[in-house]
């Protein structure tokens, strides 16, 4: 994508789907949940408030703008900088690209707001919703997500099987596991229970990878999670760091990099991964990001990690 556009970012290589097309509906870290892992830090603005948070007009206008000079993507997909279910307009915007493309559309979300059916209904205009489930009780929800007030367990739960009985697309739920707080056999037997009862089609087993919103939040290893992959129906799957070698190639300059750091944390050695580039070039780009004071960098766990600074 060559051209800048405000509300979408990418297409960039995605580990669940591909070059994927973002759109951003949200100001930076507005969300229901405030995740321990969290790679885009903790969430300044905690809320379950619906409404326009950015302008659908807009939003269309860039899609269709997108579709007429670029529109090559594996997936469009509503994530970005917070939960997209709190947009009162997401379901406008699934509508129009349903109407004006063939590229299946994915929802990133948390769930958290699928106990009210006109997020559902919206919702089920998707292609593919990745809902997430990773806690068993009120208690673990608190500890791993702390949600909202609003928001309780039973609450989420019962909004991801109303939403289920309505949705005819494929349904992914996401678990996400962090070592000594959620990763007992017990815990996640009891996780793996509800994530039957509410019936997805695919099943993620995810961990920390980047860095987290709280340094506590720490790794889970790939074996111990390769080892709970049969406690869910249906059995899921471990998701692998990202691995380009099946994957067209993406585009790269300052702004791809740029987009991606607004985003997420990240070394040189993951951005050479993710865009297919020798570290001499990954070097040279991020070199003028921080002389152009876009981006900083900050040591962890002796590793240094590049970010976006707020414009």
């Amino acid at each position: 994508m060559q051209k800048k556009y405000q509300h979408l970012f990418g297409p960039v290589p995605s580990r669940r789907f591909r070059r994927s097309l973002g759109v951003d509906l949200t100001p930076y870290k507005t969300c229901s949940f405030n995740c321990v892992f969290c790679q885009l830090g903790r969430t300044t603005n905690h809320t379950v408030a619906r409404k326009e948070y950015v302008p659908v007009k807009k939003v269309i206008a860039e899609l269709q703008e997108w579709l007429k000079i670029d529109g090559e993507a594996d997936y469009i997909t509503l994530s970005g900088s917070g939960e997209p279910t709190l947009h009162s307009g997401f379901g406008k915007i699934l509508e129009f690209i349903r109407k004006n493309s063939k590229i299946p559309t994915v929802l990133l979300t948390n769930g958290s707001m699928l106990n009210l059916q006109e997020v559902r209904e919206a919702a089920s205009q998707a292609d593919i919703v990745k809902t997430s489930l990773s806690a068993w009780d009120q208690l673990s929800l608190e500890w791993v997500n702390c949600p909202h007030p609003q928001i309780t367990f039973d609450q989420l739960v019962e909004g991801q099987k109303d939403f289920r009985q309505i949705f005819s697309g494929k349904l992914y739920m996401e678990v996400f596991l962090i070592n000594g707080i959620n990763t007992t056999p017990d815990n996640v037997q009891r996780i793996a229970d509800i994530v039957k009862d509410i019936g997805s089609d695919h099943v993620q087993l995810n961990t920390v990878v980047r860095p987290p919103a709280e340094d506590f939040a720490t790794p889970l290893m790939k074996e111990k999670m390769e080892a709970y992959t049969d406690f869910f129906v249906p059995t899921a799957e471990v998701i692998a760091e990202y691995n380009r070698s099946d994957l067209p190639c993406a585009q790269v300059n300052e702004d791809t990099i740029f987009s991606m750091l607004q985003r997420r944390p990240c070394t040189a050695d993951q951005i050479g991964k993710v865009f297919g580039l020798h570290l001499n070039e990954v070097s040279k780009y991020l070199g003028k990001l921080i002389r152009e004071e876009k981006i900083h960098y900050e040591q962890r766990n002796n590793e240094i990690y590049y970010t976006a600074l707020l414009q």
